[in-house]
């Protein structure tokens, strides 16, 4: 099994990965009741789909906005109009998401080992410290690294290059560790190792493309991973 060098710089994406993007699935229960599931994913299928087109077209907007817009989306589908004052309580909500049980430890753990680890993100930057700091991650961060600079999404190659710029590492150096295949995947092809973290193993990884250096279950598999 590949080993993760103790001089990697860790790439953490943040939604999906360290922060479960579905913790609103009981709040919509109260507004939408049984369609809450379905209305949570498709929030979360309308975002990235968004954001895919907003970066191929470029069309640039933060992603806060893309969040909004694709929330709109689910809402209207699932045919109940909300209220204005439920909407805007659902997206604040938002900025605050629980993290993954697994996230802290992890963290924690590849802190105690000197890994340099940061955060990749689409959110916004100011997002991404705040929803950290919410839920007690944002010490175990070398910082932050969001591709609102670059105007683009992931898997934009530009993205990855800002990132690499950013930290100042070598794409060689650079390991991402993300639960999206379609973010494994960018991360590859520009040069990079990838973790893709598979929280669910009904979820299959795209059948084309580089395959990811490792596959893991749970962050908590992670610091073991590691070089002796």
């Amino acid at each position: 099994m590949p080993r993760i060098p103790h001089n990697a710089t860790l790439a953490f994406d943040v939604y999906g990965t360290l922060i479960d993007p579905h913790a609103l699935t009981g709040s919509l229960r109260d507004l939408v009741g049984d369609r809450a599931a379905e209305v949570s994913a498709l929030w979360r299928q309308k975002q990235l789909e968004y954001s895919f087109r907003r970066g191929l077209m470029k069309r640039y907007v933060p992603f806060a906005t893309v969040t909004a817009e694709a929330l709109d989306y689910a809402l209207t589908a699932a045919g109940p109009r909300v209220s204005d004052e439920a909407r805007a309580g659902l997206l604040e909500r938002y900025r605050t998401l629980d993290a993954f049980a697994d996230a802290r430890p992890a963290l924690a753990a590849l802190q105690g080992r000197g890994l340099a680890c940061h955060a990749f993100s689409n959110g916004d930057p100011e997002d991404i410290e705040s929803l950290l700091r919410s839920q007690d991650l944002w010490s175990a961060m070398a910082g932050a690294v969001s591709v609102q600079p670059v105007e683009s999404f992931k898997p934009d190659p530009a993205v990855y290059a800002h990132f690499c710029d950013t930290t100042g590492a070598a794409p060689a150096a650079c390991w991402l560790v993300s639960s999206n295949p379609f973010d494994v995947i960018g991360a590859m092809a520009s040069g990079w190792q990838a973790v893709w973290v598979q929280r669910d193993p009904a979820v299959a990884f795209d059948p084309w493309g580089p395959q990811p250096t490792l596959t893991l279950a749970s962050l908590q598999e992670l610091p073991g991973c590691l070089a002796d």
